[in-house]
């Protein structure tokens, strides 16, 4: 459980007590805000499609059972939601797991890639396969940082394992595959619109404050805090490629 030291250990850090921010309903920058409390306002086709996100969240069917574990714990470190209290965690995987088995695609394939069908199972395999490859262990039986440094790998294109599967399809598109559906099944849902500000809907209202960027009445106003990522996290480390060299890097608490 997230109370757990080594839950502690997964979550945002304070840079002036040093100490693990505490899990709460709605992280973020914009306390209070709820996109939900607006659906009076929407026509009704919208409020069901809204709502729906929230309160029917899809059955897996295209996972398999063990394909599922570690699919999750895969997302869990792509998009971490450790700040979040366990219940209000936006469901990644089930999202993912119902495009899939309803095979919706966007229309196009790239000439180097399976069906998504095919390279989700494939990628996950291949995660597994790097996993001992690096730790002799299998991905769900190493920690957060070695986790990290495995998908880091792949990020990087590093064909540390599973050639055979990085033959049939792109080290580089398997990743942004992975991370485009772990980023849309996420932002689609009205607690990720809460964390970062966004108004929602606004058909019929629509908005009515475009001149200065103000807030609607219905929003609030960015109260930022710094934070830092916790040590079991890559994710404030960066390394100078020749695109960015001589570049200022910023982490995702502020400039560092």
């Amino acid at each position: 459980m997230i109370e757990t030291q080594t839950g502690e250990q997964l979550l945002p850090v304070d840079p002036t007590t040093k100490r693990p921010r505490k899990p709460t309903r709605q992280p973020g920058y914009y306390p209070g805000y709820s996109t939900m409390s607006q659906k009076n306002f929407w026509d009704a086709a919208t409020r069901q499609t809204v709502e729906k996100r929230v309160y029917d969240v899809p059955e897996i069917r295209f996972f398999s059972p063990e394909e599922l574990p570690l699919m999750q714990a895969v997302c869990d470190r792509v998009l971490p939601q450790h700040d979040r209290l366990p219940q209000y965690r936006i469901p990644i995987v089930n999202y993912i797991d119902e495009r899939l088995f309803k095979n919706e695609i966007d229309g196009y394939r790239y000439e180097d890639m399976p069906p998504d069908r095919e390279a989700h199972p494939l990628g996950l395999k291949a995660i597994n396969e790097t996993a001992s490859a690096m730790y002799n262990k299998p991905f769900l039986d190493l920690g957060p940082l070695e986790q990290d440094y495995v998908l880091k790998s792949i990020h990087d294109g590093e064909k540390k394992a599973a050639l055979d599967i990085w033959s049939r399809m792109s080290i580089q598109r398997y990743w942004h595959l992975l991370v485009q559906d772990c980023v849309a099944a996420y932002y689609a849902h009205p607690w990720a619109w809460d964390e970062i500000g966004y108004g929602g809907p606004a058909y019929p209202r629509a908005y009515t404050r475009l001149e200065n960027g103000d807030p609607e009445p219905w929003e609030k106003d960015e109260q930022r805090y710094e934070w830092e990522a916790p040590a079991t996290s890559i994710s404030d480390k960066y390394e100078e490629s020749a695109a960015g060299a001589g570049t200022t890097h910023h982490g995702q608490g502020g400039t560092h």
